[in-house]
Formats: C-alpha cells, structure tokens, sequence
C-alpha cells in the first residue's frame, strides 16, 4: 500500500525544475526574436512616418514659393523661401470708367485685379511682381526697401487692391510682368537642421542676407521633426524654359535604426 505521507524526493524536484527551465530558455528563444522585429519594425515604420511628413511639409512651402526666391546656405542645413498665399493678375489696360489700372511709370496706389482673389489679402501682406533673384540689388523680394514688392493696405478687396506706401512713398515697380502676374506674400519661411530637429521658421522680418544661426531669427520654430541625425539641402535654379530643382535629404536615427529620405522637388520661377 502506498504510504499517504510519500512526497517528491530532492532529485525529482530537481530534474523538474532543469526541464522546466529548458522549456523556458527555449520559448523565451523563439518568442523574444519576433517581438525584437515587431519593435524594430514598428521603429523603423514610425521614422519612415516622420520623415515622409516632414518631406511633405516642406514640399508644400516649396511649391508656394514666390518664384526665385529659394536660397540655401553654403552648408546645406538652411532653406529660406518667401511664402505666398495668393496670386493673380493685375489690370494692366483701361477697361472703361472706373477701372483702376497699375501704373508702373508713375507713383500708384491701388489697381483692380482681373477676376478675384480668394481672400482678401491681410494688411501688411506683400504684393510682388516680377521677381528675379534672392540676392540681387534689384528684383529681390527679400531686400527691406525692394522695387518688386510693396505692402497691403486697409480697404482692399478681393478684386481691387490697395498699397501701402507709408515706408516708400516714391515707389513705383521696377518691372511689369508679361503675363500681369502679382502674388500675395504673407513672409519669409526657413528650415533649419539644429540641434538633432528640423524647425521651421516664420514670422520674422525679411532679411537682404539669409539666416543660417538659429539666433537670428529672433522667433521661435515650430518643431517639424526629432532624432534628426543629418540633413543636406541643395537647390539648383532653373531658367525660363526649365524648372529648378530642389532635393531634400533627410536622415533619422532612433535606438540604433537608422534611414535616409531623398525627395526631389520641381521649382517653377517663371514669375
């Protein structure tokens, strides 16, 4: 009869305990290495996720650009462009009474525009026409007293604009564009490669000389991206009868994964 009192003897615990632990050390081998890639694909997903967004972003900016006004610092870590929010074409030829054409002979402060803006443009918005260069004396947007580029005044509307010329009272437009083109620029936009972030920049002031220190700006950035291990922007400027071309490159790295994002995008500076 067996004795009620018997229990495991020391052995047989033991060799329960080395089976025990065998079984473990082996679903613990084919467990951790699928949840390692699930992790590294879910890291890997989310920096192709920020870095598309981050690329996409500044495309936008890039496709709003007023026409030859990108530049990039000889480092490659700045780019600077002069955001639009409209655009359209001024009345150039009298059409009757009552039309108010844009004199480019004389001093004028106000012309029709040839069907309507969107919006009306918000006072202090600069209405460019014809720009050529990001860095030349004369057609540059970016210069503070610029012959391309005057400022909205109160009482416009979205068919008939007003200018300010308070700060330049002897302006008049250096150049008439061919096709009657104006845009509506609402300022100057960067973004800028410091600190393991790409920032953008805006609301600040136009400058004759790029940016390229993040103490210049005197703003602070929206955060556009993190864990920004290198980025390198280049610009080549096109001609009339090709677009430019601006490429991106944008590298991120996060608990040893790391990529790198090209993305091209086609400038057209026909102003």
């Amino acid at each position: 009869m067996m004795n009620p009192k018997a229990g495991f003897t020391l052995i047989e615990i033991l060799v329960v305990i080395l089976v025990v632990a065998i079984i473990g050390g082996l679903g613990a081998r084919f467990i951790t290495q699928p949840v390692q890639s699930y992790m590294d694909q879910t890291r890997r997903a989310r920096l192709i996720d920020a870095a598309e967004m981050a690329l996409r972003r500044m495309q936008r900016d890039i496709r709003l650009a007023l026409p030859n006004s990108l530049r990039v610092s000889a480092d490659g870590q700045y780019l600077e462009l002069l955001h639009t929010v409209d655009g359209g074409r001024y009345r150039a030829e009298s059409g009757g009474a009552g039309t108010d054409i844009l004199q480019f002979t004389a001093v004028d402060s106000s012309f029709d525009v040839l069907g309507s803006l969107r919006a009306t443009p918000a006072v202090g918005s600069g209405i460019a026409i014809y720009n050529l260069t990001a860095s030349g004396s004369s057609g540059n947007a970016y210069l503070p007293l610029a012959d391309n580029m005057i400022f909205v005044a109160a009482g416009s509307t979205p068919t008939h604009l007003n200018l300010d010329l308070s700060t330049n009272p002897t302006f008049v437009y250096a150049r008439s564009s061919p096709f009657q083109r104006f845009f509506v620029v609402d300022g100057p936009v960067s973004y800028a490669c410091e600190s393991g972030q790409l920032n953008r920049y805006s609301g600040y002031s136009r400058r004759a000389a790029q940016p390229v220190t993040s103490g210049t700006f005197g703003v602070s950035p929206a955060l556009v991206a993190t864990s920004v291990a290198a980025c390198n922007f280049s610009y080549v400027p096109g001609v009339s009868q090709r677009a430019g071309l601006v490429t991106l490159q944008l590298s991120l790295s996060e608990s040893g994964e790391s990529l790198t994002l090209l993305h091209q995008v086609h400038v057209v500076n026909a102003p």
